[in-house]
């Protein structure tokens, strides 16, 4: 197996977690989106607040906000990394019909916060799954990705049609 291009793999191909020690911290932003498609039903009903399980958006907020503190314990060769600031942010979209997510974290660090984002809106709509998977089972996550990140010695990417 060649580990050339990939950072995580050794000479040999086997799994390591990339040393960060010689880089200097600098402040990083990573900000990422995903979305849940649902039937229109179970749409409204998260808008109206008519679900049992409580306030559908808000605790999955919160959730998504754990889920990005949690991501090195979650993605075996991500490092910990001291956050300063996570925003998870969820809407109903009727024309979807479903909800989307946007989440994004900051850091003064030594690497980014590109997983962090992306942990912080799969746990979000996870949540939301979790919620009305007693309304409607067929829901459906799409479209987690990264939308752009800042900092660090590659600087900012931001994502276009072409590398959608």
């Amino acid at each position: 197996m060649s580990s050339e291009g990939f950072t995580h793999l050794d000479e040999h191909g086997r799994p390591r977690m990339v040393d960060v020690g010689g880089k200097r911290p600098t402040h990083r932003r990573a900000v990422a989106e995903g979305q849940i498609v649902m039937s229109p039903e179970t749409a409204r009903a998260i808008a109206s607040g008519a679900t049992k399980k409580g306030n559908v958006l808000l605790i999955s907020e919160v959730a998504g906000i754990a889920g990005a503190k949690r991501t090195s314990d979650l993605i075996p060769l991500c490092h910990p990394v001291s956050l300063s600031s996570v925003e998870v942010r969820l809407e109903v979209d009727r024309e979807l019909p479903g909800v989307r997510a946007t989440a994004s974290a900051e850091v003064v660090e030594r690497t980014g916060v590109e997983m962090e984002a992306l942990t912080a809106v799969t746990v979000a709509l996870l949540t939301v799954y979790d919620m009305c998977k007693a309304l409607d089972r067929g829901m459906r996550i799409e479209g987690v990705r990264l939308l752009r990140k800042e900092g660090g010695r590659s600087g900012t990417w931001t994502a276009t049609t072409e590398n959608e």
